[in-house]
């Protein structure tokens, strides 16, 4: 069943047409249904931790649109969170970390325990892929987590920001102490994602969502380098298993990303013109992207001239359509499905 995957196919390599199609974030907020197990489950931890829930929330775009990728429901910080790291979602006001800022805040972090308190993820992903295996046997599992330069972005700054000051600042002034970090989170990353493939994921993907805010020698040593590392112990484990890199605003550095860290599919996101994607990253290698979400929800005829130029643009290679960032809340449902009907008409 697995090799007839349309999404599995394409990360493969392969350039199937009309192309598979996913969305990053396309279970959440702007789905009434997501909105309702949301206030059930009483808070976004609660609700990342409780595998019947989440993985209800995983496949309900599944139901509703027929995507070809269902992504596990979770979230980036969940691997701080699960090294021990004080976590909460303010609501206005985004993820809060306690900062982590000196090499003992680092050495008190604790791989060794993450299996263990992220074990209600990986139930969750065992649910979705019995659900998915059960109602819809063509969908892909895909599960993530973020790169490590992103995800010490957060720990060290300990809130989301505009350019993330104090985590860019330490990793210049202090390298040693935050290449421990990162070396951490290479450890935990990997197995966070190993665990992930272990219960079902069929494909894993990892997203560094601030890898562009770096100057492209920071750029190799703490987007590129980790992510090889972490690239090559999953392939080490499980070489059928597609890694999709997420490099955002990567910008002419996309080409060396994918050379060196080997990933198998690279997501564009929305500032990358795909023509050049496609000249910069070898025939072989499946691109990912890249609608502007904004465009997804003004609909209509922007929406369809957007959607028909990416496609024109990955006509005859491996590819996979998706957005160039996750889908913003205000977007009516209504314009998704007719992106549906825009992708399985091929533009």
């Amino acid at each position: 069943m697995e090799a007839r995957k349309p999404l599995l196919r394409a990360l493969g390599g392969e350039a199937v047409w009309p192309p598979p199609m996913w969305l990053m974030r396309q279970a959440g907020r702007y789905l009434p249904e997501y909105r309702e197990i949301r206030e059930k489950a009483g808070g976004f931890i609660a609700l990342c931790t409780t595998p019947e829930l989440a993985a209800e929330v995983t496949v309900q775009p599944i139901r509703r649109y027929g995507m070809d990728g269902a992504i596990l429901f979770s979230d980036i910080l969940m691997v701080p969170w699960a090294l021990g790291q004080p976590l909460r979602f303010a609501e206005g006001e985004g993820p809060v970390l306690e900062p982590l800022r000196d090499a003992a805040a680092i050495a008190a972090l604790e791989p060794d325990r993450l299996r263990d308190r992220a074990a209600p993820i990986f139930d969750t992903v065992r649910l979705t892929r019995v659900a998915l295996d059960l109602h819809a046997p063509k969908v892909t599992l895909i599960g993530f987590a973020g790169s490590p330069w992103t995800v010490a972005a957060y720990m060290v700054e300990g809130h989301g920001s505009r350019d993330f000051h104090v985590a860019r600042g330490m990793a210049l002034a202090d390298p040693g102490t935050f290449g421990r970090l990162i070396r951490t989170l290479v450890e935990a990353t990997t197995d966070y994602l190993l665990a992930q493939i272990e219960a079902g994921a069929e494909a894993v993907m990892l997203f560094d969502s601030w890898a562009g805010m770096l100057p492209p020698s920071q750029f190799r040593r703490w987007v590129i380098e980790p992510t090889t590392t972490i690239v090559r112990n999953v392939q080490r484990l499980h070489p059928s298993i597609p890694v999709i890199g997420f490099p955002r605003l990567a910008g002419p550095l996309i080409g060396e990303y994918v050379a060196r860290t080997g990933v198998s599919t690279v997501a564009m996101d929305t500032a990358m013109d795909p023509r050049f994607a496609a000249s910069a990253v070898p025939a072989g290698v499946a691109l990912q992207g890249n609608l502007d979400p904004l465009a997804l929800v003004a609909g209509g005829a922007a929406l369809e001239a957007e959607t028909r130029q990416i496609l024109a643009a990955m006509r005859g290679r491996p590819f996979v359509f998706n957005l160039g960032h996750g889908i913003e809340k205000v977007t009516p449902v209504e314009n998704v499905a007719a992106l549906v009907r825009l992708v399985r008409g091929g533009g």
